[in-house]
């Protein structure tokens, strides 16, 4: 992303000063920051914190009179600017720092123009704003750019283990039915994409491959300087589980069994079996797989029959 261009709008009323430097280093990985304004009343004291960093930091507050209390005032003045912003057309995308979901409508509008919304917002920032942006941080995790420490708390908001297992799963199996890899680049791509608010860092990693590695049912495969992520196959419970189906259709005879039925046996035998893990999205793939096994069809119902 080296040369494009970003308009950075912070919400003053909704981010605290300490995270000012994080949130410049953070963005700047993503392109050159041409536009950087801040909106808050002025003269309200409890903004006195950001009046130092604005001038360290080279930032253009502007003044928004709250004239009615309670009501957020920086809401209309942002929206108004960033829609100027849009209409120069001299900027590739925004970085929308704010904990309000106000502005969900704004990164919408944005984004339907083709531009790239980053958005920042602690960890209390409501859901419908982190959907909107193409990519969404945790202002929490930018404090230090370790993030947490491997194996620390995690946000109480952040995205399942499991969820984000079974999405890196359905990635490869989809690859896989197109005798395709999967890359490291392309899990952590594709992830953002699913759930803009995705961040290794929130689970206590700095690292998209440290975090991966901890998971039971995928492992990484290194060739050469090449990453890719591939499903993780337990040999010996597989090879139990193989013997076990041969065998039961075996003793069924010529006739076979009826594949809903082996898979009943085989389930309630094997609890955690998943066939997915096995890279297979049907159970009769997995059955057609094995050596003595053919899968035959007598009208609408699949029979496993044992052959020699």
């Amino acid at each position: 992303m080296d040369g494009q261009c970003f308009a950075l709008l912070i919400d003053a009323d909704n981010v605290s000063a300490r995270y000012i430097k994080p949130i410049l280093t953070e963005l700047s990985k993503y392109g050159n920051i041409t536009y950087k304004r801040i909106y808050g009343d002025w003269t309200n004291t409890q903004h006195s914190s950001w009046k130092d960093e604005l001038l360290k930091n080279s930032i253009t507050p502007i003044q928004q009179f709250s004239y009615t209390q309670g009501k957020n005032s920086t809401d209309s003045a942002m929206i108004i600017d960033a829609m100027d912003i849009l209409y120069a057309k001299d900027v590739d995308g925004f970085c929308i720092v704010s904990s309000d979901s106000d502005f969900t409508r704004l990164v919408s509008r944005l984004r339907e123009s083709g531009k790239m919304v980053i958005g920042m917002g602690e960890n209390k920032t409501p859901e419908p704003f982190r959907k909107a942006c193409d990519k969404f941080t945790i202002l929490e995790n930018l404090l230090s750019e370790k993030g947490l420490e491997e194996g620390g708390e995690e946000s109480h908001d952040v995205l399942g283990r499991e969820k984000v297992e079974d999405a890196v799963i359905k990635m490869i199996m989809e690859n896989q039915d197109n005798n395709k890899q999967t890359g490291l680049g392309e899990v952590g791509s594709r992830l953002v994409s699913l759930y803009p608010d995705f961040d290794v860092r929130s689970y206590g990693y700095n690292m998209l491959s440290k975090f991966l590695e901890e998971f039971t049912r995928i492992q990484l495969v290194k060739h050469g300087n090449i990453v890719s992520v591939a499903l993780r196959e337990d040999q010996d419970l597989k090879e139990n589980i193989d013997t076990y189906v041969v065998q039961i259709v075996k003793k069924a005879g010529k006739t076979g069994m009826e594949l809903s039925t082996l898979g009943n046996k085989t389930y309630e035998k094997y609890k955690d079996f998943k066939i997915r893990d096995y890279g297979y999205s049907q159970f009769n793939q997995y059955v057609k797989s094995l050596k003595h096994v053919r899968v035959e069809q007598e009208g609408t119902i699949l029979k496993a029959v044992y052959k020699q």
